[in-house]
């Protein structure tokens, strides 16, 4: 009897490891591109940012302005970055979808040509898409408390 509970508590414990390597495969996963979003807008890379964007992506600025993917994508075009990070990220999934939280420091210009000096907290909810691929389908910010 004692053999069957201690095969059943390790059948459990493996099985629970294996759910925690799934779950934090995805949150890797998701810090990755989130880390590869900065490094490509610091670049002014929005070709690379495309891929990790949906069609119908959304996106609101600490301003409240909100802006299409296709949008989103031109206006990281014309930004000059001296410092474009993120810090803290943070991914939870729930199925087929993820947040991830974080903050954001950026000094430079935006496209605009006005100059940025700035420190904000994000939000981006992801989507496994049918493809199978991850796709960020919205973003927010807000400005950070000091």
């Amino acid at each position: 009897m004692k053999r069957i509970l201690v095969g059943i508590a390790l059948l459990a414990m493996t099985i629970a490891s294996q759910a925690q390597m799934k779950g934090g495969g995805v949150e890797q996963a998701i810090t990755t591109m989130e880390q590869q979003w900065a490094a490509d807008s610091k670049a002014g890379n929005a070709d690379g940012i495309a891929s990790m964007l949906a069609d119908n992506f959304v996106n609101m600025d600490s301003d409240g302005t909100v802006h299409t993917r296709a949008e989103t994508l031109s206006r990281m075009k014309g930004a000059k970055w001296d410092v474009n990070q993120i810090s803290d990220v943070k991914v939870t999934a729930f199925g087929n979808t993820a947040i991830a939280t974080g903050g954001w420091q950026g000094k430079g210009t935006d496209s605009a040509g006005k100059p940025v000096d700035a420190r904000e907290q994000w939000v981006d909810t992801w989507m496994k898409m049918p493809s199978g691929k991850w796709q960020c389908i919205a973003s927010a910010s807000a400005p950070a408390k000091m």
